[in-house]
């Protein structure tokens, strides 16, 4: 293998042997967190590595399906499930610390509560999590990559020799690498339709520059608000997320929950699970997702609970119609379920604008589609 290999070919290097060979002349490390990223060794039973769920042929969200869908992920013991959904990571290093701004609303970090402040942290988190990569202890997790030669030899150079023999030390090495790697524009390569337009080199249809003109208005609908970033609806670097947290009002999956083993009555805290946060009125809230990818990274909201993108353009319309059509959950063919969590509903943001007929609603579906990577378009035939 040579030094620089392509993600897709790594990631079907890693599928054959496990993880377990190492490229020669590891000399950064981005390229170190990259080897780690599809590293299966980096779980219990050897089949998980932060590319199951993070899956690069698939926007970074994890494509496989089990007893629950694949509204949440199955772990690497081959029971487990979780109740939330794995967030897809393109564009992930955006995402600013997790803080507080002037106002004093929680902003940025990682999953979808931010209880990780940076990437670095929140890749330390999988390895260890019993219902996900299983392993024990850090500790255990060092033993694994002082087995491997390469792995020490680049440690040593990138981080200080000796490293990995300090289970705190190394294990934050590994995971400044893997930030490293999710650092690159692998993650975030800005050619999507929507980037080439804005450079001239692409034309959007009557459809998605419809979506496009609704998407940024602050009359019809409200969408910018949580997600635009940049000051100007063409800067060439929006990610499509404000980083914020809100409850919309999103049900619980409990056609999860009917085999993940969470009962049907449990109550997700969002942000007030994060241990940093400890203020009530952060009950049900999580962070805005980017848009980046979005048409190719479904199932939908922080537990999966929909499957199609057009479901939940018209979950956020049914606030502000009167028409009961509208009331009606498209895939499920009932009356949209009670939210999770009613206290801290974002009924500011929720309920502006009028009423979207279909022909808007299409738009901006189509528009969304065009926030889709080139090397993704192809999923959207599928």
């Amino acid at each position: 293998m040579t030094k620089s290999v392509s993600v897709v070919a790594l990631a079907t290097f890693a599928a054959i042997t496990g993880g377990a060979v190492i490229a020669e002349g590891i000399d950064t490390k981005a390229a170190l967190g990259e080897l780690l990223f599809f590293d299966m060794d980096l779980s219990a039973n050897g089949t998980m590595s932060c590319a199951t769920c993070h899956d690069p042929d698939y926007g970074f969200a994890d494509p496989r399906s089990n007893d629950a869908g694949m509204a949440v992920s199955l772990g690497d013991d081959g029971v487990s499930l979780g109740d939330r959904n794995a967030p897809a990571i393109g564009y992930a290093a955006f995402s600013p610390r997790f803080h507080r701004n002037e106002d004093g609303d929680y902003i940025g970090g990682q999953f979808w509560d931010g209880r990780a402040a940076d990437l670095a942290e929140q890749a330390g988190g999988p390895p260890l999590n019993p219902i996900e990569m299983g392993m024990p202890s850090k500790a255990a997790v060092m033993d694994r990559l002082q087995a491997i030669p390469d792995y020490v030899a680049a440690f040593d150079a990138l981080y200080g020799t000796g490293v990995l023999e300090d289970a705190e030390a190394g294990y934050a090495a590994m995971t400044d690498a893997i930030a490293a790697f999710e650092r690159t524009e692998v993650f975030a390569p800005f050619d999507s339709k929507y980037d080439r337009f804005l450079r001239g080199e692409a034309e959007l249809t009557r459809e998605e520059d419809l979506g496009r003109v609704l998407f940024f208005s602050q009359q019809f609908t409200n969408c910018n608000q949580c997600h635009q970033l940049r000051s100007s609806a063409i800067d060439s670097a929006e990610t499509f997320t404000n980083y914020e947290y809100h409850n919309i009002g999103t049900p619980a999956n409990t056609a999860a929950r009917a085999h993940n083993g969470v009962a049907d009555d449990f109550v997700d805290l969002g942000l007030l699970a994060n241990p940093a946060v400890d203020h009530e009125a952060e009950l049900g809230k999580y962070k805005v997702p980017s848009l980046r990818n979005v048409a190719v990274t479904g199932p939908y909201m922080h537990n999966g609970v929909f499957e199609d993108l057009r479901t939940v353009v018209l979950f956020y319309n049914r606030y502000n119609s009167r028409s009961e059509r509208r009331q009606i959950n498209p895939e499920t063919g009932a009356r949209w379920a009670d939210p999770e969590v009613t206290e801290t509903l974002s009924f500011e943001e929720l309920t502006h604008g009028p009423a979207l007929e279909d022909e808007r609603i299409d738009a901006l579906v189509a528009f969304m589609k065009t926030l889709t990577d080139q090397r993704y378009e192809h999923l959207l035939e599928e």
